[in-house]
């Protein structure tokens, strides 16, 4: 018996599904209370934190996006007060529900095996352990500390963990392997405790084998891809190698739970991908996305695998932040314009809070998308809304061109060649 010929999934319903699970199928205004913040990260599965704060820091961002009565203040609450959530890595660092907590001991020992194997490790010195045991006990004695209460730190520009002091490098060895906890941050520094002291113990006392670890970590992400491919599947948490999640895949649709779809990308072609076997039934209850414009933080999740994003959307899109300013095409921290389901262009926006002045220094469309009133006039309600997200008093377009509403739609910013 042959087998069965596998779904074509059309590109525009595979961008419906996969817009539908990342939250942004929902009609972003309205208020937002702390049990919908809270369900709003369990949704999306975790939400990126990063230093950088040109509008407002990416967390705050992506939750702006999803939901205009995000208050700055329903993030930390869960992580100070609820302990909804807790602060450690994905693929980066991420505010993560803290209920997934006990999959990450996989991740604190394979950490631990990872660095005491490494360069670091050997250049810590013979002492690093004795130091350890020192920070730790600190911290158990007196109650969360930040790094500035060892009163070492000396961090170079260039940062990374050579540049650490002893101090330092110990509390990140200990937060990394589960040892220590991030209790909350002030201005934005970490702030450390004891993990019992943090993490409830409900969640604290589950330890799962390592076959449950690899069966939530591949069914959790692909619950919230759609339809994706191993090496999707393991990076969405970065918790197992992609050939465990190869055969988390094979295993799986043998026993019926998977099937093997067709995904059309926005060029027409097709890519074979893993998804539940009630793909269809899910394709049929995804939620078409509203007609509206949003700005993502180039941290959110649906911009996280820049692969991913223009086989699907067709949107090529580089953070440039850390790239030389010379060779920058667009600007130092460019902002991604999701229109329905569509990307239809990037801004360069800052908020400068001296000036109280949030100052768009570039816009792009993207090609074949018209810069018609009506569109320009929809992003800068959008513009506005962030000014006031960020605290600052007025939009100022570039100088060139009239600062009223209604008529910046005359400025097109050019793209560096």
């Amino acid at each position: 018996m042959s087998e069965p010929t596998p779904l074509t999934i059309a590109n525009a319903d595979a961008r419906r599904l996969f817009l539908d699970l990342h939250a942004l199928s929902d009609p972003p205004l309205g208020r937002l209370t702390a049990d919908g913040a809270q369900a709003l990260v369990d949704r999306i599965g975790f939400v990126q934190i990063d230093s950088i704060n040109t509008v407002e820091r990416a967390h705050h961002m992506i939750m702006f996006a999803r939901r205009h009565g995000y208050a700055q203040t329903q993030l930390p609450r869960l992580v100070e007060k609820t302990r909804g959530l807790f602060e450690n890595w994905t693929h980066d660092a991420s505010l993560i529900p803290t209920r997934f907590f006990p999959y990450w001991g996989r991740k604190f020992a394979d950490e631990h095996k990872r660095f005491v194997s490494s360069r670091w490790w050997a250049e810590a010195g013979p002492d690093f352990p004795k130091v350890m045991d020192q920070v730790r006990d600190r911290v158990a004695a007196e109650g969360p500390l930040l790094t500035r209460d060892f009163g070492e730190e000396r961090v170079r520009p260039s940062g990374g963990w050579w540049d650490w002091t002893p101090s330092k490098m110990a509390l990140e060895f200990l937060w990394r392997t589960g040892v220590l906890a991030v209790a909350r941050r002030e201005s934005f520094q970490k702030v450390y405790d004891l993990t019992e002291r943090v993490i409830p113990e409900t969640h604290r006392a589950a330890a799962p084998d390592p076959e449950e670890v690899v069966d939530w970590a591949c069914r959790s992400a692909l619950e919230r891809l759609g339809a994706a491919r191993p090496g999707e599947i393991a990076g969405f948490w970065d918790l197992i190698s992609i050939r465990e999640a190869e055969q988390w895949c094979d295993q799986a649709a043998r026993r019926g739970d998977l099937c093997v779809v067709h995904v059309q990308g926005a060029d027409g072609k097709t890519t074979a991908a893993f998804a539940f076997a009630d793909i269809e039934a899910r394709l049929a209850a995804a939620a078409p996305a509203p007609d509206v414009l949003r700005v993502l933080s180039p941290f959110d999740p649906v911009i996280r695998n820049r692969q991913r994003l223009e086989r699907l959307f067709g949107f090529d899109y580089r953070f440039e932040a850390f790239v030389p300013e010379a060779k920058r095409r667009w600007g130092y921290y460019v902002f991604p314009i999701l229109e329905g389901d569509r990307f239809v262009g990037r801004i360069d926006m800052r908020a400068k809070r001296d000036s109280g002045d949030l100052a768009v220094a570039g816009l792009w469309w993207e090609p074949k998308v018209r810069s018609s009133k009506a569109r320009q006039a929809r992003l800068e309600r959008q513009v506005e809304r962030i000014q006031r997200f960020a605290g600052v008093e007025r939009v100022v377009w570039p100088e060139a061109k009239s600062t009223r509403p209604g008529d910046s739609h005359q400025f097109v910013a050019k793209v560096r060649a």
